[in-house]
């Protein structure tokens, strides 16, 4: 499952400076002071300048600031106005609707980015580079702090350059770019953005400001959003206590997020720093306070307040009896950025992340806190980009950082741990004609303990990828990439043993759980000129000792987990076509599909159902739009367990206008609506889809000024 950025044509905006990661503050402050088909090709490039081509879009993630169509494996890209009419409450939700990539979906306040049908700890999080540290991985209830009205940029890659960011990332990698830290000072001493949105489906409000300052060498820039949503209503036909309003009783999400930043700006390079704080409040739907006190007696659960019914209860329908439980958030992280352009002899760039992260929630019930869980992490991360070396070219660095996780109180499922992970990577390219070579190698140690228990695992890990891309002829490009990656327990596999209520389990980890080790093979063709583009990838991946959350028992809707290890297999196709059909019209024809089993004993749960799309896009002078229909399959292939989940369709519709004031100043009014035939609609992904469907019919209406 992968997008193609090229097929939502963007228009080119002003790119920053690139940015990259770390080194000693010190340091940097003391140094800143054609071939056999070459007549063909020659041919097809004048048809070629004749024909729309897409404008080339950098990758900052990808390493070496490739192109869309350099990298070996597909990326997703979302920028400009195309971020903006993607835009959700959460990254989850944003990336939803782009080929390859689903949501977990719990309810309005937590999603997190599914990339072929992988999620959790292997699909990592990146702010411009550097890791975020939340509660995200440990449980799809726990909301990703990352907002997605102050990105600039989203990335999505998977392949050789996605493993310089960690060998656990297997999924993929999502790179959040923003503007806390200033990398330039604005030619006009002043700039930024205000944005104003509303929808019907959760009556949600929701401002954002972004501001950027400075003279000299100095730049100072303010950022801001503040949300207000209520509980949202579902689609026709759905039958839960109050079927009147239709509404997810606990869906509401309420959301404030701050940042200041500061700069010194030189000629060759930057340094800044910058403070975020975020606090949100959100409910966790489905959760039920009938499973308290329910434990295990070997491999079998055991309710004791349950022994006596007849009959069971579906308590994924229950979640609306009593007050739903509130999730209290608070996250502070202080992030350092800088970057030094040919700081000595043999470099061009060298490139510092740092940050330090002081993450707690609490969740409320009835009035009081039951459950607190913290995270408090550093991270560090240095890059050196090396001159061509008898024609390779490339980046060496090292990561470390440091995770203390507890939680304390009645869903204290996982004891307080301590992990450390230090990582060496390079990354290397060489060019040849219409060819580009890519190669990547990491290894990784870390140590995880459980601090009650005083028990300590470590693991050690090594990964490589080989990857290539040929441009064949004038817009065409053919990929190819082989990754061989290492992924080590986390904290949670490992020493998780309780009650998990939000997800209606009680988890059991093992701490004699070895690391994965996966072979992906994936291969790409695109075509990025002319009237048509498209874009195809087919992938597979093979995992032995692949981790994951096997359901030994199940009683009145509670789950018994147990954190197992089994060889599996994820294969699967996506793509999209767009066929210019005028100067101002275009269809596109999306879809993906993935299967994953474990060998021999049948499929993994909550795995993406199949998606097919049809697109049509449009502009007219200010005017730009398009209208699409969604159709997701029926979810049959599924776990032990594990219930089926019904396909549906839904109809989206986008309109913007685009105008300016009389000093030149840019203006942007859009409508979006979303499930515009009032569908009922399940995520087959979601813990808890009977207890928290999809939206219903939603209208958002925004403005956005650039100044």
């Amino acid at each position: 499952m992968t997008s193609i950025s090229f097929a939502h044509p963007v228009m080119p905006q002003r790119r920053r400076p690139t940015t990259l990661h770390p080194v000693a503050l010190a340091a940097m402050l003391a140094l800143s002071g054609a071939g056999p088909i070459a007549q063909a090709q020659t041919t097809a490039l004048a048809a070629a300048e004749a024909t729309p081509s897409l404008p080339p879009v950098t990758v900052s993630a990808s390493g070496l600031q490739l192109g869309t169509s350099d990298m070996t494996t597909p990326a997703t890209v979302l920028e400009g106005d195309e971020l903006v009419r993607r835009r959700e409450a959460t990254l989850g939700e944003t990336l939803n609707s782009e080929p390859g990539i689903t949501s977990s979906h719990f309810g309005a306040g937590a999603s997190r980015p599914i990339i072929r049908g992988m999620d959790g700890p292997r699909v990592k999080v990146l702010s411009d580079g550097a890791e975020l540290h939340d509660a995200s991985t440990i449980s799809p209830d726990h909301a990703v702090v990352s907002e997605p009205l102050l990105a600039t940029q989203i990335e999505v890659l998977r392949g050789p350059s996605a493993l310089i960011y960690g060998n656990g990332a297997v999924g993929g990698v999502v790179n959040v770019l923003d503007g806390k830290v200033p990398t330039a000072v604005p030619a006009k001493g002043l700039e930024g953005s205000a944005e104003l949105r509303a929808n019907s489906g959760a009556r949600e409000g929701a401002g954002a400001f972004s501001l950027t300052g400075g003279t000299g060498n100095l730049a100072v820039h303010v950022e801001g959003v503040a949300r207000d949503a209520g509980d949202y209503r579902v689609g026709k036909g759905w039958a839960p206590e109050d079927e009147a309003t239709r509404k997810v009783l606990g869906s509401f999400n309420r959301t404030n997020t701050g940042s200041v930043g500061l700069s010194w700006v030189g000629d060759r390079g930057y340094l800044g720093a910058a403070y975020t704080r975020q606090a949100a409040k959100y409910g966790l739907p489905g959760h039920n306070h009938s499973f308290e006190g329910c434990h295990t007696h070997g491999n079998q659960l055991h309710c004791g307040a349950h022994e006596g019914e007849e009959d069971g209860h579906d308590h994924d329908h229950g979640a609306g009896h009593g007050d739903v439980p509130v999730v209290d958030l608070r996250s502070e992280r202080f992030d350092i950025r800088g970057e030094l352009r040919n700081p000595f002899a043999g470099f061009s760039a060298l490139r510092l992340r740092a940050g330090v992260t002081d993450y707690v929630h609490d969740e409320v019930e009835d009035g009081a806190v039951s459950t607190t869980f913290k995270n408090k992490a550093y991270d560090t991360r240095i890059e050196l980009q090396h001159e061509p070396i008898a024609g390779f070219k490339g980046v060496i660095g090292l990561q470390t950082s440091q995770r203390k996780f507890s939680a304390e109180g009645e869903e204290a499922y996982v004891q307080p741990t301590v992990t450390r992970r230090t990582g060496l990577f390079a990354l290397e390219e060489y060019r040849l004609g219409d060819w580009r070579f890519e190669a990547a190698l990491r290894h990784d140690r870390q140590t995880a303990r459980a601090e009650t228990s005083d028990i300590e695992r470590s693991h050690n890990g090594t990964s490589a990828s080989l990857g290539a891309v040929w441009k064949f002829t004038p817009g065409y490009q053919l990929g190819a990439s082989f990754t061989r990656a290492s992924r080590a327990p986390s904290a949670e596999e490992l020493y998780a043993r309780g009650l998990h209520m939000a997800t209606s389990t009680y988890e059991r980890g093992d701490a004699s759980l070895r690391s994965e080790t996966s072979q992906n093979f994936d291969l790409s063709l695109k075509k990025t000129a002319g009237d048509t583009t498209f874009g195809v990838s087919v992938f597979r991946n093979r995992i032995n000792n692949y981790i994951y959350g096997r359901t030994l028992d199940a009683l009145d809707g509670l789950q018994l987990l147990q954190y197992s290890q089994a060889d599996a297999t994820f294969t699967g196709i996506e793509g999209q076509v767009r066929q210019r059909l005028n100067r101002n019209l275009g269809i596109t024809l999306f879809g993906d599909t993935v299967r994953a089993r474990i060998d021999g004993a049948g499929n993994l749960p909550r795995i993406p159902a199949t998606r097919a799309g049809l697109r049509l896009d449009g502009n007219w002078n200010a005017w730009e739009g398009q209208v699409e229909w969604v159709q997701v399959a029926r979810q049959n292939r599924i776990a032990a367990f594990e219930t089926a989940t019904p396909g549906y369709g839904m109809l989206n519709v986008g309109l913007a206008y685009n105008g300016q004031f009389s000093g030149g100043t840019p203006w942007q009014v859009y409508l979006k609506g979303t499930n515009l035939t009032d569908r009922l609609a399940y995520a087959h992904t979601s813990f808890i889809k009977n207890a928290a469907p999809l939206m219903g019919r939603n209208l958002t209406v925004g403005v956005k000024v650039a100044f």
